[in-house]
């Protein structure tokens, strides 16, 4: 039986899900990438909230275009200096079942750059 991509991509979120768990001390930075955007939430899983967030479709961003590697660039900057408002500087990184190339690499390497350490 053939596995769609949707299926693969489901799999791959679970697997990464079982091991990745944001604490108080190290919230989790999880990343959601459509074909026309890209979001960003840094969630603290023990007490089942959002911390900060992040997203291509903010007016106050100035992204242009949301599907593209400079507007996960600038998606990283961005939650990476919200959540260091908040004193949260360490945090474990949640790629949602995404591969970690393009622009979810991207929005990683500009959180890294902005002070976020995963």
């Amino acid at each position: 039986m053939k596995t769609t991509r949707r299926e693969s991509t489901r799999r791959r979120h679970a697997r990464v899900r079982r091991r990745v768990k944001g604490t108080t001390e190290r919230p989790r930075l999880a990343i959601f990438r459509s074909n026309q955007h890209i979001y960003a939430q840094v969630i603290d899983d023990t007490q089942h909230k959002t911390l900060a967030s992040a997203s291509t479709l903010e007016k106050d961003a100035g992204i242009e275009a949301g599907g593209t590697k400079q507007a996960a660039v600038a998606v990283g900057k961005l939650i990476a200096e919200r959540s260091l408002k908040q004193d949260i500087a360490q945090v474990v990184f949640d790629r949602g079942g995404k591969l970690y190339h393009g622009r979810v690499a991207a929005l990683a390497d500009a959180a890294r750059e902005a002070g976020l350490s995963f």
